[in-house]
């Protein structure tokens, strides 16, 4: 089913009598899903884009590409940086605005600036009774009552079918600059990160790979802005961080920042590709517990991205921890996403029956 318009959308879900299995550019087939796929792809297209509010909307099923490029045509950005799945997951297609706001996609840059969510102005969607709602606006403060826009982040199509996403976007950057240390241990990178993320200088990017493009231990900052105020404040980390070794700084368009945002370094490897959620300084005991084939750090130590045998369980191996961790990649005998607590699996089972009391969208996929 690929519906041209959301009435027909709406009309599709109304009428469906089983599970419907939704589907943008197919690039991110994240959890178990089952019934009918139900394609957004039709429903795409940029309706509004106003380079002086800084505010664009489009159409769930518009490519992300079509996206940057029309902000990249005024020297705008999504200042989120979404991950593109499709090396990591063996994908094709085209990521799609809907998909990537119902995942909450987001890159390196989410220590800085936030989340896709936090970008988000307003919503279009079809819920599973097939009711049209719209929320949020196209600026950042409005009063629309309950905010369905952040609910709609990271639900993964449960609560109901994006047709339309109202985001706010930022100017680019003149210049990039990427800071390197070589050969620190998991907890001094961390420790080294945390230093400069807790610094004046504004660093947007925090990263460290155990295992490089050269074999070796590599930590990575990204400092952005006007060029005067990249060199400025490079020197400065340079300074802050001579404790921990030399600091090569190279400036330019940052694009090494595209692995690290997408773990290419994991895409033609075999095995299962976690995404574990964790504060900053647990982290290095947490890999250490985990005993997995490679590790990845982002957000300062507080992403990491771990590749492990094929259908081994890493929670068990976590035990109890501040935190989650998601199966991104992979198969195991456990649920693709953390098990929720008590209190909070209530709140979520009441939310989905008051958007889909028949529980037909994306069913099984948070199992």
């Amino acid at each position: 089913m690929t519906p041209k318009t959301e009435a027909e959308l709406a009309q599709m879900i109304t009428g469906a009598n089983g599970p419907l299995r939704i589907r943008g550019g197919g690039t991110r087939p994240i959890g178990q899903c089952t019934g009918d796929a139900l394609d957004t792809s039709a429903l795409s297209g940029i309706s509004l884009y106003e380079p002086g509010a800084l505010t664009i909307v489009a159409g769930a099923g518009t490519p992300i590409s079509e996206i940057e490029q029309t902000l990249a045509a005024e020297n705008q950005r999504l200042a989120f940086e979404p991950m593109d799945h499709r090396a990591l997951l063996s994908t094709q297609g085209a990521p799609t605005l809907g998909g990537m706001a119902a995942a909450n996609i987001s890159g390196p840059r989410r220590i800085s600036v936030g989340a896709c969510r936090d970008f988000m102005l307003g919503v279009r969607f079809v819920d599973g009774q097939g009711n049209i709602i719209k929320n949020g606006g196209r600026v950042m403060k409005n009063v629309t009552g309950y905010d369905l826009v952040k609910l709609m982040a990271g639900s993964y199509g449960t609560l109901g079918v994006l047709t339309e996403v109202a985001l706010k976007v930022l100017p680019d950057v003149e210049t990039t600059g990427t800071l390197r240390l070589h050969g620190l241990t998991d907890r001094q990178a961390v420790q080294a990160l945390s230093a400069a993320l807790g610094s004046p200088f504004e660093a947007t990017a925090a990263a460290h790979l155990p295992n490089g493009p050269d074999g070796e231990p590599v930590t990575m900052l990204r400092i952005e802005g006007f060029e005067t105020s990249v060199k400025y404040r490079a020197g400065k980390l340079q300074e802050l961080l001579k404790g921990y070794g030399d600091v090569a700084v190279t400036l330019g368009d940052g694009s090494e920042w595209a692995a690290v945002r997408d773990v290419t370094a994991f895409a033609d490897q075999p095995g299962n590709v976690w995404r574990i959620s964790a504060k900053p300084s647990d982290a290095p005991e947490l890999v250490r517990r985990i005993e997995a084939n490679a590790v990845q750090y982002d957000w300062g130590g507080g992403l990491i991205w771990a590749l492990a045998d094929e259908g081994r369980d890493l929670r068990a191996a976590l035990g109890d921890f501040d935190g989650h961790a998601t199966l991104i990649r992979g198969t195991a005998d456990v649920p693709t996403f953390q098990p929720e607590i008590p209190a909070l699996a209530a709140i979520t089972t009441g939310l989905r029956a008051k958007f889909d009391p028949r529980g037909i969208l994306n069913s099984g996929i948070m199992s």
